[in-house]
């Protein structure tokens, strides 16, 4: 057993011994039908804290030979399945982690010769008698070795674009480290499989892509893969009834991941750390900090102010994904930015209407944190005053409310910009944005005769009456009760009959003041 060269089952062992272990070797099912085909390479990108190395472990520990695997598998899915006896331990594996070779290294030329002289060493020790003298590269190296015995190998190279994540690098050396890559896999008979993981897809230069014989399975096409990104709402509901932990509440803090495969998928790491500490938290923190998000949200692109300001206040944004560079340097619009965050996990993407937006509570309130500073002075005003608002609603304190409304509307943020109900209705979903904790929030919501502008929805887990918020510009509130009942909107909430309260609000363009009126439904 070696570092590199068939590391063993060792890690992978200590993840199932874990507290909790949600069973993912389903995996390795897909992965088997690949092996030995012309799509044996896979590249996985998904953000940080979503299961990478857990993944690579557990390939490692299965494909590699030094171990038996056998009774580690055992209890899990891949046991059962046909494959399993043919594919276990029957590989030579070569595991890297690139990000550790860049920390022990100064540039990337360095780090691709330490990185082949560290594992040529172990292929030495194990063929003796086909490496002979000072071999420097690997491909000659693994070449050798196939010529002689025959022997294929299983590569699985996580971390594989911190290059491409970090500043320093040049796009010389982003080049020598791709080519490094497709030297060593393409086209080669010694390769049975080749399996790597990042944040990234692919990094394309030039009219092509260096590593053109990957297909790629990221957060916006993870496509047969989407179950394995995190956890699924079957398994998170399971978690929840053996753990005695609200679901509802899980669902609100860590879903909103949503893919047309699978539907909900929720980070893992967070939900198993919210089961451990039976704590509702943002978990986020521990591996990525606000600041990472502020710098990108404070790029200075026309219209990307706008849209993150939209959902927050939980609108959905159309984006176009197709000319990302896959690097985080290479900007040329807001789309650019957008479709980052999606990578890093700040923002889902709806592949059926390519719309994204923010996910769910815990990655609201990175959002919240990371937008301090003159640029974002108005929409941090408006989100400090919105408990505020909140509690004034619930007292039927009309005239707070619309005193709090004319406030937001002074900070003369864009969005705050009034043209018609549609910007009223983004304007008071971010004047409401504490709402979230305790509400889902829906716009236009179809009644028996037309459409309630905004309702609220309290979560199972709360206590609060639902909100029915119907909006004018240029009438009056008391017009916007009376198409409340006029148009019978409330018979669409009659569930919450009792616990109702009616909002009609209003904003006169000529004065720039709101009025409103509160009732309790009967």
């Amino acid at each position: 057993m070696g570092i590199y060269l068939n590391p063993g089952n060792d890690m992978f062992a200590e993840t199932v011994r874990g507290e909790i272990y949600v069973d993912k070797t389903g995996l390795i099912e897909q992965i088997n039908a690949m092996v030995k085909t012309p799509q044996k390479f896979i590249c996985i990108s998904r953000p940080r804290r979503f299961g990478k190395s857990t993944a690579a472990y557990m390939l490692a520990a299965y494909y590699g030979r030094g171990c038996d695997s056998t009774k580690i598998f055992a209890p899990y899915k891949i046991a059962k399945c046909e494959s399993f006896d043919k594919y276990l331990n029957q590989y030579n594996v070569i595991m890297l982690n690139i990000q550790d070779f860049l920390s022990m290294t100064g540039s990337v030329d360095e780090m691709l010769a330490f990185l082949q002289k560290r594992v040529i060493r172990e292929l030495k020790r194990q063929y003796p008698e086909v490496i002979e003298g000072e071999e420097r590269f690997l491909t000659i190296a693994l070449e050798d070795i196939y010529s002689e015995t025959s022997d294929a190998f299983v590569f699985i190279i996580d971390e594989w674009d911190c290059i491409l994540r970090d500043r320093s690098y040049t796009a010389d050396d982003q080049k020598k480290y791709l080519d490094f890559i497709r030297n060593l896999l393409k086209d080669k008979p010694y390769v049975a499989l080749a399996y790597m993981t990042g944040i990234l897809p692919i990094k394309k230069y030039g009219t092509h892509s260096a590593l053109n014989m990957f297909t790629e399975y990221s957060m916006i096409a993870p496509r047969f893969f989407a179950e394995y990104i995190g956890f699924t709402e079957t398994e998170v509901r399971e978690l929840c009834a053996r753990y005695k932990i609200d679901f509802d509440m899980m669902q609100s803090w860590y879903d909103g991941y949503i893919f047309p495969e699978t539907g909900h998928v929720y980070n893992p790491k967070s939900v198993v750390d919210a089961l451990r500490f039976r704590e509702f938290s943002s978990y986020w923190t521990q591996t990525e900090t606000y600041e990472a998000l502020k710098i990108y949200i404070d790029m200075n692109y026309d219209g990307l102010k706008d849209d993150i300001t939209r959902m927050l206040a939980g609108e959905r944004i159309a984006i176009h994904t197709e000319r990302f560079q896959n690097d985080m340097t290479t900007f040329e619009s807001k789309d650019d930015v957008l479709t980052l965050l999606i990578h890093l996990g700040y923002l889902a993407f709806d592949r059926t209407t390519s719309e994204i937006f923010i996910p769910n509570m815990e990655i609201r309130g990175e959002f919240r944190n990371a937008i301090t500073g003159d640029h974002w002075k108005d929409i941090v005003t408006a989100l400090d005053t919105s408990g505020r608002l909140l509690r004034a609603t619930w007292a039927k304190d009309a005239q707070t409310v619309a005193q709090l409304l004319d406030a937001a509307h002074m900070e003369n943020t864009s969005v705050l910009t009034y043209n018609d109900e549609n910007s009223l209705s983004c304007v008071i979903a971010i004047a409401y944005y504490s709402s979230m904790k305790e509400y889902t929030m829906i716009r236009e919501v179809p009644t028996g005769k037309g459409f309630a502008d905004i309702v609220f929805l309290p979560k199972k887990y709360s206590d609060k009456p639902a909100l029915l918020v119907e909006l004018k510009c240029g009438t009056s509130a008391g017009g916007a009760i009376a198409q409340i009942h006029e148009k019978n909107y409330v018979n669409s909430l009659k569930d919450y009959k009792g616990n109702l309260l009616l909002v009609g609000i209003n904003y006169d363009k000529k004065t720039k003041t709101h009025t409103c009126i509160i009732e309790q439904a009967d």
